[in-house]
């Protein structure tokens, strides 16, 4: 058992939870056995909607095909937002379609056309590897804004767990790299730091849990394979990071009873350290995915209500 005090979950989430059979850890059989479970169909999630779609495959740079989905507003004109979808599992599971009803709130609410992409997963492509499919699918976007109907200068990155990890990591990288440009990046509850020494990682250690401290580690050395230290590279781990100036506007968000709270709140700090602009919010009694796994629980509908109303607001703005 974990020694260390937690922050009482929330307890219609609590409710929820019980429902839900928690591990301690991944193991590489779980691993196995949860890539073989069904994911949600994309079509159930596209019905009631006027939705245009198109699949394209975007070539990598060692000829691998990165498959991405296009979901835009039937009818929509020119000049849309456009969000760009990166899923969570921890590196190692998932696929375009996770996690994918948070950005059609936008597509909802805001007219985004919404980009998805099944970036590689670790072990069998770590390293850098699924944060570089990911930035040559953000340049296949802005290559591609005049056939997409979107505003190149509107372009937002998103990513929950992993892929907030992921929107964090192509961010620096288009930003270092000098394009595409990025209007904001929307970082939900992301994984940032393959450390793992936080209070918090240490707090949700040593029993069951959605995402555990153990858990994560297995998922870092997937990912990793033995890298660490300096040889880790700051897109792949963007807590590591010297740098975080320059940086679009960024949202950051997460759970107070959760793995990655205080990286989290780390890399809002340091992005306003370095003079820039972050929105946090910790919700008080969030675990890990809280608002992915109960949409309609009270806690999420205002957790996604509050993200929703900044990416207005932030979009306009722009």
């Amino acid at each position: 058992m974990s020694s260390l005090a937690r922050p009482a979950l929330d307890p219609e989430l609590n409710a929820l939870l019980a429902d839900v059979p928690l591990v301690p850890r991944i193991t590489p059989e779980l691993l196995t056995q949860l890539r073989g479970m069904p994911s949600t169909p994309v079509e159930a999630l596209l019905e009631g909607r006027a939705v245009e779609r198109r699949e394209v495959t975007v070539p990598a740079p060692d000829g691998a095909g990165i498959p991405m989905t296009v979901l835009a507003p039937a009818g929509a004109g020119p000049g849309a937002p456009c969000v760009y979808w990166m899923h969570g599992g921890g590196l190692i599971m998932g696929d375009r379609f996770s996690q994918l009803d948070i950005p059609l709130e936008w597509l909802d609410l805001l007219g985004a056309v919404v980009v998805t992409v099944d970036y590689r997963l670790a072990p069998e492509a770590g390293g850098a590897t699924p944060v570089e499919d990911c930035y040559r699918g953000l340049q296949w976007i802005a290559g591609h804004a005049g056939d997409l109907g979107i505003d190149p200068g509107r372009v937002v990155v998103a990513g929950a767990s992993a892929g907030g990890g992921l929107a964090a990591g192509v961010t620096l990288m288009a930003r270092d790299r000098g394009t595409p440009p990025i209007a904001a990046q929307v970082l939900i509850c992301p994984m940032l730091d393959h450390r793992n020494t936080t209070t918090s990682s240490r707090q949700y250690a040593g029993e069951p849990g959605v995402w555990t401290r153990e858990s994560n580690e297995f998922a870092w050395n997937a990912v990793l394979g033995g890298l660490d230290g300096d040889r880790v590279p700051a897109y792949v781990s963007p807590a590591t990071a010297e740098d975080l100036s320059g940086l679009p506007a960024t949202y950051i968000d997460a759970g107070s009873a959760e793995v990655f709270r205080d990286e989290d709140v780390d890399y809002a700090t340091r992005i306003w350290a370095a003079g820039g602009q972050a929105e946090l919010h910790v919700w008080a009694g969030g675990f890990h995915g809280f608002d992915a796994l109960f949409p309609q629980a009270g806690l999420s509908a205002a957790a996604r209500e509050t993200r929703t109303g900044w990416l207005t607001r932030t979009l306009d703005a722009g």
